[in-house]
């Protein structure tokens, strides 16, 4: 096994600044590389520290920003235009990408792709999308998919 100190956020395992033992593989061939986490050292313990205080100054100011983006995110609809054929079905598939493009072009602010589920999206229509914003606050939003013309 070995000691990684994670940079960023990987899901499943931990949160920035955390120190996790992952197997030797997992740790030399992704996380490492990547650039999700580094070697566990003595003075890692330090960077450790550093990370989890401004991992706690973030939380702190981003929980009210949360909430409002929540509340700004829920409003309306979010339009989506996706190429599609005769009766709706879409050609391709809607992507957390795509949907966070969407959501800035709309101008309710900027949204990490790697937050958002999206459902199995097929045809056009109204879906409910949801995105991760903070520990404790998910926003629904509806995602309004049309046709491209």
């Amino acid at each position: 096994m070995a000691k990684v100190i994670l940079t960023n956020e990987v899901q499943g395992l931990g949160s920035a600044g955390d120190v996790v033992d992952v197997k030797n593989g997992y740790a030399r061939n992704y996380l490492v590389p990547q650039g999700y986490g580094v070697h566990w050292t003595r003075g890692g313990e330090a960077q450790v520290a550093q990370l989890r205080a401004a991992r706690e100054a973030r939380a702190l100011a981003s929980v009210e920003d949360a909430q409002a983006l929540k509340a700004k995110l829920q409003e309306g609809k979010i339009r989506f235009e996706a190429k599609a054929g005769n009766g709706g079905r879409l050609f391709g598939a809607v992507k957390p990408a795509g949907v966070a493009a969407a959501v800035s072009a709309a101008g309710l602010g900027e949204v990490d792709k790697r937050k958002i589920t999206v459902p199995s999206i097929k045809s056009t229509g109204e879906y409910k999308v949801v995105v991760h914003l903070h520990e404790g606050v998910d926003a629904e939003i509806t995602l309004q998919v049309i046709a491209q013309r």
